[in-house]
This record gives C-alpha cells, sequence and structure tokens, in this order.
C-alpha cells in the first residue's frame, strides 16, 4: 500500500467516524424535537452542547491532521448548527 493510498483510507475512515458522531447528535435532535410536549430541559440542553463542542473539537483535529477538508468539517457542523438553531426556536416557542 502506498503512502497516498494509506492517507486516502485514513482520511476516508476519519470522515466516517466523524459522521458517525455527527448522526449520533442528529438523532438526539430529532429525540428532543419528537417530544417538544415535554418541558423544555435544561440537562439536555447541556449535552446536545457538549456533544457538539466535543465534534468540533474532533472536526478541527481532523482538519489540522490533513484528514478532512476545511470545507468538509464546516459542512458537518454546519448542518448541526442549523437543526439545533431550529429546535432552540421550536422550543422557544413552545413556551
Amino acid at each position: 500500500m502506498s503512502s497516498s493510498d494509506l492517507l486516502l483510507s485514513l482520511s476516508q475512515k476519519a470522515l466516517h467516524l466523524l459522521q458517525e458522531d455527527a448522526d449520533k447528535i442528529e438523532k438526539l435532535i430529532e429525540v428532543q424535537m419528537e417530544n417538544l410536549t415535554t418541558r423544555k430541559c435544561p440537562l439536555y440542553e447541556e449535552v446536545l452542547d457538549t456533544q457538539m463542542y466535543g465534534l468540533s473539537r474532533e472536526i478541527d483535529f481532523a482538519i489540522r491532521a490533513e484528514l478532512i477538508s476545511d470545507q468538509v468539517g464546516k459542512q458537518i457542523l454546519v448542518k448541526l448548527e442549523r437543526n439545533l438553531a431550529e429546535l432552540y426556536e421550536a422550543l422557544n416557542m413552545k413556551k
């Protein structure tokens, strides 16, 4: 296996792992959106915020290690941030 093949393999694995973590956060957001009838839960918001921060650090590391591009990392975060903003907007409208 050449070094370029190895780098490509590592990049694909890094992207796959980051997407798995993003999907877990997406699922947390979906569950909360489905349960808007329940009252706002600060603990749940803290978990989401912590998960988002952790993922942003993982993405930053992958970018710095040149395993993914800056653009790919930003795309992952922007999608989740948009969904999170929709959740918070829906929770605020529920008040």
